[in-house]
């Protein structure tokens, strides 16, 4: 017995000194990595974090990652250019990794390392990198910096790449199988700026929401306060934006064949705000001209599309006297380099040529759809955008969509895929199903090279999940069989 108790006693002695050693190991491995050469920047530092002692700086959330896995944290400073001062991380987990390497994007101006983006990444096997693109806030004034304005535009995550590659071949002595990228909005911009700049750079990209058409975007948003503006006496509350999506469900909920608060295709939702009691003439107009979007008024152009039917409850933020802040800081920095300018003088038929040559020019937009090269190595696009997004409008991603089917024509019917949520707003949130593993999507279709139909989403709240539900490969559409739970994604068929 007594022999029993020392041996078991020895045993788990063992276990903890090699648990030690490991731990010891991987921390020295990454400790190692500080005084490596970077080409094109320094390493600032070289951490490991033991499982679940990792908490973010402040002024991040100061969240304890309590389920995160050991990983090496490299923090490094880029300077391609003199007074480029390009801020990354890269985390590497130091058990299970699957040999792969993402690059996770930003939000509105950027400005800050996304630290939640990497924790997910890493957390499904994947090492992972981030930048501040150049810059710390998100306040404006870095636009006006012809420098600090190309890293925002497409240098700063290009440059984030190449050494990350680096970083983490030196870290676990092989080179990443394959590396994604993985953003929305900005994000998505930036995804797609990657897809036409620099093909070679990724294997697999997931753009959401993309806001890739900077300056009609910004029209389009602006468009909204100016039409509250020009319009003497509009005043649209929150409960005129209640009535109106009642109306529009009310209409349009059972047209795929399920009466469920969500419309699955709003595209083919005719509503008319001209049916709803109590609305003026004025308000009728107004309506109807946000869903139209912005408009050359001499020529009838859509300048850039309108919002979709069914997202009218998150127009509050958007459809006001105030000016978009994003938008008008865009305009205002970048466009006009002109701190005082003002969104009202902003003339729909006399400026938009010139201010899409202008910011072409400074890179920033992502709006060619000549990804040929991209989709020759082997690259994989991913698309998705929420119907109810009331930031960026979901047809400019299907126009995207589109255009690129026609300029790259039949090499692009297995390397680009576009799935719409219906109900989602901008990137997430909203009554539908927009919880899914983009990595996981990307990772299975790149390494299968069977372009993914459908991807079944879940919608949860407070932590529970609350149903299912099939997004489906654009233009399909997710309909009920006629039998089973309709929150079971079992009972619905893409179409």
């Amino acid at each position: 017995m007594l022999k029993t108790i020392i041996n078991a006693g020895c045993l788990i002695s063992g276990l903890f000194f090699s648990s030690l050693t490991l731990a010891q190991g991987q921390a020295l491995a990454c400790e190692v990595l500080a005084a490596q050469t970077l080409a094109g920047g320094t390493i600032s530092s070289a951490e490991f974090f033991a499982a679940g002692s990792f908490t973010s700086p402040s002024g991040r959330g100061g969240a304890a990652y309590v389920d995160l896995q050991a990983f090496c944290r490299i923090s490094a400073v880029l300077s391609p250019v003199e007074d480029s001062n390009i801020q990354i991380e890269v985390w590497m987990p130091t058990q299970n990794w699957n040999n792969k390497l993402v690059a996770v994007g930003n939000g509105g101006l950027a400005g800050r390392i996304s630290h939640n983006a990497l924790a997910g990444a890493i957390a499904e096997g994947f090492a992972a990198v981030s930048t501040d693109t150049g810059h710390e806030g998100n306040s404006p004034e870095f636009l006006l910096d012809s420098v600090l304005l190309t890293d925002f535009a497409y240098r700063a995550i290009h440059e984030m790449t190449i050494a990350a590659k680096s970083l983490v071949t030196d870290y676990y002595s092989i080179t990443p199988r394959f590396t994604y990228f993985n953003g929305c909005s900005t994000g998505g911009r930036q995804a797609l700026t990657a897809a036409q700049r620099y093909p070679n750079d990724f294997d697999g990209i997931v753009a959401g929401a993309p806001a890739n058409s900077t300056i009609r975007m910004t029209m389009q948003q602006l468009w909204n306060s100016r039409i509250v503006n020009d319009t003497p006496g509009l005043d649209l509350t929150a409960d005129d934006f209640a009535a109106l999506n009642s109306h529009v469900l009310e209409s349009c909920d059972g047209l795929d064949g399920l009466e469920d608060g969500l419309i699955e295709n709003p595209a083919i939702c005719m509503a008319d705000p001209s049916s709803i009691e109590g609305l003026s003439v004025l308000e009728v107009d107004a309506l109807r001209k946000i869903y139209q979007g912005a408009v050359n008024p001499g020529t009838g152009e859509v300048i850039y599309p309108g919002f979709a039917k069914g997202s009218e409850l998150a127009w509050t933020a958007m459809v006001n006297r105030e000016p978009f802040g994003y938008s008008n800081d865009m305009q205002a920095f970048v466009v006009n380099q002109d701190t005082e300018w003002d969104f009202m003088g902003l003339d729909y038929s006399r400026d938009l040529s010139v201010l899409d040559e202008r910011v072409n020019a400074l890179g920033m937009q992502a709006i060619d759809p000549d990804i040929s090269e991209f989709i020759n190595h082997g690259g994989k696009l991913l698309l998705y955008h929420g119907w109810s997004d009331p930031l960026i409008s979901p047809f400019n991603t299907i126009n995207y969509f589109n255009a690129v089917g026609a300029t790259v024509g039949s090499n692009s019917e297995e390397a680009v895929r576009l799935f719409m949520m219906s109900g989602v707003n901008h990137c997430a949130g909203g009554p539908g199903f927009d919880t899914w593993s983009k990595l996981q999507a990307i990772d299975e279709w790149r390494e299968s090279s069977e372009a993914p139909n459908r991807i079944d989403a879940a919608h949860i709240d407070g932590g529970v999940v609350q149903g299912t539900r099939p997004l489906c490969a654009y233009p399909q559409v997710a309909v009920y069989t006629g039998s089973g739970s309709t929150n079971d994604a079992a009972s619905f068929q893409c179409r």
